[in-house]
């Protein structure tokens, strides 16, 4: 950050009294710009024993599988930023069951909170940000061509539920790792 938001003045970075962390500050007006980490929102949404995935259309990770999910916008809940994504990647009609997985990833400042939700219908297909949406038992899941290690983490704790019984929610931190798990060089 180079300019202040509020009154186009340059910004020094520096930890403003009273705080412990070092922030953009407008020396100028006084404005202290906060940054936080962005919630990424989605759901994973069920038909029967399948799982809904869609092919990204898009960077990162073009031509990869995941699950219908997205930056949530101003002004919206959990549950509407996971419904508008569901709706925008795979034109999906969704029921929200519950929150399921929850990851944080502190070297990219996200947070990911993904939705266990029932498919309503088999009326879906690739939205704009999708090359294909495709319902997976699974064994047949694309593993190894999955978008991002927390949707891999998130299809595994699913399917470990499924064969318990019992859906819990997922607390999960990814340290900085490429998208199959491995330590990032």
């Amino acid at each position: 950050m180079n300019f202040c938001s509020e009154c186009g003045k340059t910004v020094v970075h520096r930890i403003p009294d009273g705080d412990n962390l070092p922030r953009f500050i407008c020396e100028h007006c006084d404005t202290i710009h906060y940054q936080n980490p962005k919630l990424v929102v989605g759901c994973l949404p069920v038909w029967n024993d399948q799982i809904l995935l869609c092919k990204r259309a898009i960077e990162p990770s073009y031509g990869l599988w995941t699950l219908p999910a997205g930056f949530m916008e101003n002004q919206e809940t959990l549950e509407q930023a996971a419904l508008r994504e569901s709706r925008e990647e795979a034109n999906a009609n969704l029921e929200i069951e519950n929150i399921y997985s929850i990851i944080s990833l502190p070297h990219i400042n996200q947070i990911y909170v993904l939705y266990r939700a029932r498919l309503l219908d088999l009326d879906f297909s690739a939205g704009i940000e999708s090359l294909d949406v495709q319902l997976f038992n699974e064994e047949d899941i694309p593993w190894q061509q999955l978008a991002f290690k927390t949707i891999d983490n998130t299809l595994k704790h699913f399917f470990a539920d499924r064969k318990k019984g019992v859906f819990s929610v997922h607390q999960d931190v990814i340290s900085k790792r490429n998208r199959l798990g491995q330590a990032a060089d």
